[in-house]
């Protein structure tokens, strides 16, 4: 891969208007990812009495499949659908995007996902929290 194709951009493109609507598609998108995701791993350790590891995995699977699924879906025509950090990586070095367009995306993605977090926090009154101690002391 020639290095050529990598742009670094300037910082004129972080306040454009399209720019600016990708970055807030991939916010969104990672909300719509994390949240259901990650309430699906909690919902599953509460509910599941069974010990059975395949079925637990498959479940927890099938619960990420779903929403990333539909967070690309509802990004791919703004922004490309990205979804993770590690995508939007490969996109910059591959020459799809700049790397001031690709900062903007890294900077929504993580606050978008540290946003679900928060918000699956308040939904479930500090369970992802409590979840969190009790793997850690284990």
């Amino acid at each position: 891969m020639p290095i050529s194709r990598i742009a670094i951009g300037n910082l004129g493109e972080a306040t454009k208007p399209d720019a600016l609507k990708s970055a807030l598609a991939e916010f969104i998108c990672m909300i719509f990812f994390v949240f259901p995701a990650e309430g699906c791993v909690i919902l599953f350790s509460k509910l599941i009495i069974s010990k059975e590891t395949t079925a637990m995995m498959i479940a927890i699977s099938i619960s990420h499949g779903f929403p990333l699924f539909v967070a690309v879906a509802v990004g791919l025509n703004i922004s490309g659908g990205h979804v993770n950090p590690a995508v939007t990586f490969g996109a910059f070095v591959g020459g799809h995007i700049t790397f001031v367009r690709s900062i903007l995306y890294w900077i929504a993605q993580l606050l978008g996902s540290v946003s679900a977090i928060y918000l699956l926090k308040f939904a479930t009154n500090g369970l992802v929290m409590l979840l969190t101690l009790q793997a850690l002391r284990k």
